[in-house]
Parts: structure tokens; C-alpha cells; sequence
């Protein structure tokens, strides 16, 4: 009796203690120091209802305090006056890997591929981004104020990808955004076939299927085996080993880790469907998507965001099949259309790839309206990411991330004016003392640090 008594206190108070852990690898951002802050007689698009004429919005405590076509702000708000720009949210990029593949782009600092075995779900992004990697400086000189870094593509599960701050930081838990769930990077065709077909892993897509649900057989097998133990309440001399592999999948079984899975073939989309029907977990988003159109229904019908590019695509044969109005049918399907860049070029002009993705609807027939199209940069990735309840759109209570435009932004003569992240400027393209620069290109580049 003493015995089983003791064995009770003893596992309570592992259960205590095990909950006053800290989190690992928590965020530690802190946003950086705003002023209230109103923006005057903008076309504002809100991408969350229709455009607002020579409207205003309140930046207040990092929120978005008000917007509306008038707006009352207090006496020692910084008034800016945006007569003839355009307002948005700042821009998410649903797909980077700046930081993982950082400039100057030489093999030292190609950390995005964990490519040593076709499950490499242990992981992390965060553990190889650079938080010194000059090209962050230029997606936000693109209006970007939140990414998604992922691993590459070269195995079945690359590994967990992480949501960051568009901010100077030392440490990559600097930029992470705070509450953000971690996606899980998956792959689809060709590029595991690659890597893996000599090295005895799959050299088939039947092999890449078999080795998907190998997996998830084993992820709900060793949830399982945690559930049975904290069930029966959790001696700590029958605690399970932990297996951090397995622990990453078991969290997209639990729904707090999101499937970002890279995907171009439309029958391998719908073949993830089934897959993650039979196991019973949520797709987030397919990243390429180049035959999204093909199954815009399916992916509607699922609610499985497909990010995409306007014209990129031939590049291999799996890439093939891609049309430039791909974007505009999976928006006139109801589904969600994603603009993304995987591409430290392109995700300084997403707005223009936005741009040519209205213009092909417009040539196939398809009228995408402005107020839609912004979400395609804003709101969408935000869903995808988990993080459309604080960030995304120009909505009372939301963080104030947003870019004013020196015009139409879907225009490919304008640009990114000011940005601002939490309600603090931390871009202005008229100001060289608000264009950070990291301490890597300090003395490299004219003007920096001279």
C-alpha cells in the first residue's frame, strides 16, 4: 500500500514538473517600439470586405485600432498622408527558404535538405535558418512581413517548418512568430524519386505512397503507445522512449502541427487526400500546385489551400502541365488560391505575380477583382499557416502588419513604400535610416556602415 502510494506522489509530481517545463525553442520576439499611427486618404484593401476609397487607418499598440473612410485618431498620432497609394496587409509568403538557403548562395550555407534519408520528420527549419541572411532585408523592401521557412523538397518528410517575423533578430526564436503552429514538410514526386532512387529508398511513386503510409502507421502506433500511458497515469518508470521522429508526426495526428506538403501533379494531390483521409490528418496547403486547376473541386471540397505560381512551370516534366490562368480557376472554384515565391527573387515582387495571375483571368474570361486577389497574399496564407485569427487582414483587434503602396499594387510599376510590423515602420523607401541592413553586409555593400 505504502508502496503504490509512493509510486502516485512520485508520478504527480512528474506530471508537475513536466508542466512547468519551459516550452522548447519557444519564440522570444518582441515587437519592436510603435507610435500611434494613422494613415490618411488611401484606396485601402482590407482583405476582408470591399475597398475603401480616400479611406483611413489607426495603427495603435501594434493592432489595427480602426479603418473606415473616417477615422478618429488622438491628438499626437504620426499622420501620414497616402493620397493617391494604395494600403494592404503585409504580404505573407507561404513558401521561403531565405534563411536556410541564405546569400551569398555558396555550399557552405545550403542547410535546406536534410537529404540523408527519406523521412527526415526530426528536423527542424529554425535549427539552419541564419538570422543574418541579407535577403530578408529584401523581402521587406517587397512589402513581405511574415514567411514560412521550410526544408526542402528532397524527402518524403523534410522535417518541421517555421513561421517568422520579417525582423533583425541574433537568433531565429527572435523572428519566430509568437502562437504560429509548426507545419511539417512533405513531398510529393519526382524530387524524392531523385534523390533516393540509387540510395536505396523509393525510386517509384508507388515506393514514395508506401513510405507515407509506413510512416503514419508508425506515428499512430507510438501516439498510442503515449496515450496508453498517460492514461494509466503516467508512472515514470513505464514512460515510453521518446522518439522525436515519430513525435513530430503523432503532431499532425493531433492536429497541432499543419501539413504544408509540395505537390505538382494533380493525381498526387488527390492521392495525399487519400492518404491523409486514411490516417485521418489535415492537408494545409499544396505548395507548386502547377495542376491545382485541374482539381480545384477536390481541393475546394477539402478546404486545402494550393499555393501557386502565375507562370512558373516546364522546368520538369512533373511541372509540365502548368497554365498561367491556374490561380484564377482555383479562385473561381471558391478554393483557396495562395501566391507564393520559393524564390529569394520572387518573393520580392509577389505583388506582381499577383498581378499577372489577374491579368491571365482576365484573358480566359475569369474578372478577379482587386479586393479578392490582395487575400491571395494576405489572408490565405495566413489560413494555411494557422494564423489568419491575428494577422492576414485590416481588421479591428489584428496585428497592424501592412504595406502602403506607392500605387495600384498589382501594377508592375509600383512598390512597396513603408512597411510596418506590429504597428512599428520598419521600412521606409524615402528614409535610409528605416532600411535595415544585417551586420553581414556591414562594409560589403556601398553605404552600409560607411
Amino acid at each position: 500500500m505504502r508502496a503504490s502510494l509512493i509510486a502516485i506522489l512520485l508520478a504527480g509530481a512528474a506530471i508537475a514538473a513536466d508542466q512547468q517545463k519551459p516550452e522548447p525553442w519557444a519564440s522570444t520576439y518582441q515587437a519592436p517600439a510603435s507610435r500611434t499611427t494613422v494613415i490618411r486618404n488611401a484606396t485601402i484593401l482590407t482583405a476582408a470586405g470591399p475597398p475603401i476609397e480616400r479611406g483611413s487607418l489607426l495603427l495603435q499598440n501594434g493592432k489595427v485600432a480602426a479603418v473606415g473612410q473616417t477615422v478618429t485618431a488622438p491628438a499626437d498620432a504620426v499622420v501620414i498622408d497616402a493620397a493617391g497609394k494604395w494600403v494592404t496587409p503585409g504580404v505573407i509568403d507561404v513558401h521561403s527558404h531565405l534563411g536556410v538557403y541564405a546569400a551569398p548562395g555558396i555550399e557552405s550555407l545550403q542547410d535546406g535538405n536534410e537529404a540523408t534519408n527519406p523521412n527526415t520528420a526530426e528536423v527542424w527549419s529554425e535549427h539552419s535558418i541564419w538570422p543574418q541572411d541579407p535577403q530578408f532585408e529584401l523581402a521587406l523592401a517587397g512589402g513581405v512581413t511574415t514567411m514560412h521557412i521550410l526544408p526542402g523538397s528532397a524527402n518524403l518528410f523534410g522535417g518541421r517548418s517555421v513561421t517568422v517575423k520579417n525582423v533583425m533578430s541574433r537568433t531565429a526564436e527572435g523572428m519566430k512568430f509568437p502562437g504560429a503552429p509548426y507545419g511539417l514538410k512533405m513531398a510529393c514526386g519526382e524530387n524524392p524519386t531523385r534523390v533516393y532512387g540509387n540510395k536505396g529508398g523509393p525510386s517509384t511513386r508507388m515506393g514514395n505512397v508506401a513510405g507515407y503510409r509506413k510512416a503514419w502507421e508508425a506515428a499512430s502506433e507510438y501516439r498510442a503507445r503515449w496515450k496508453r500511458w498517460k492514461d494509466s497515469g503516467s508512472d515514470p518508470e513505464k514512460q515510453p522512449d521518446r522518439n522525436l521522429q515519430l513525435e513530430t508526426l503523432a503532431g499532425v495526428l493531433d492536429g497541432e502541427i499543419r501539413i504544408q506538403n509540395h505537390c505538382y501533379r494533380a493525381d498526387e494531390m488527390a492521392t495525399m487526400i487519400e492518404i491523409a483521409r486514411e490516417f485521418n490528418f489535415k492537408i494545409a496547403a499544396f505548395h507548386h500546385a502547377v495542376e491545382a486547376y485541374k482539381v480545384r473541386d477536390l481541393l475546394a471540397k477539402n478546404d486545402i489551400c494550393a499555393a501557386m505560381w502565375a507562370d512558373w512551370w516546364g522546368f520538369k516534366l512533373e511541372a509540365y502541365d502548368g497554365i498561367r490562368q491556374n490561380i484564377a480557376l482555383v479562385q473561381e472554384a471558391g478554393g483557396c488560391a495562395i501566391v507564393h515565391s520559393d524564390s529569394a527573387d520572387g518573393i520580392q515582387r509577389l505583388n506582381q505575380e499577383a498581378g499577372k495571375a489577374i491579368r491571365a483571368g482576365e484573358e480566359a474570361g475569369i474578372h478577379i477583382n482587386r479586393a479578392d486577389a490582395v487575400k491571395w497574399l494576405t489572408i490565405n496564407p495566413a489560413k494555411a499557416l494557422g494564423i489568419e485569427k491575428v494577422t492576414g487582414s485590416l481588421e479591428p483587434g489584428k496585428s497592424a502588419d501592412v504595406t502602403i503602396w506607392s500605387g495600384d499594387p498589382f501594377s508592375v510599376y509600383t512598390h512597396a513604400d513603408q512597411v510596418f510590423i506590429d504597428g512599428a515602420m520598419v521600412f521606409d523607401r524615402s528614409d535610409p535610416t528605416k532600411q535595415p541592413h544585417r551586420d553581414f553586409t556591414v562594409g560589403l555593400l556601398p553605404g552600409v556602415g560607411r
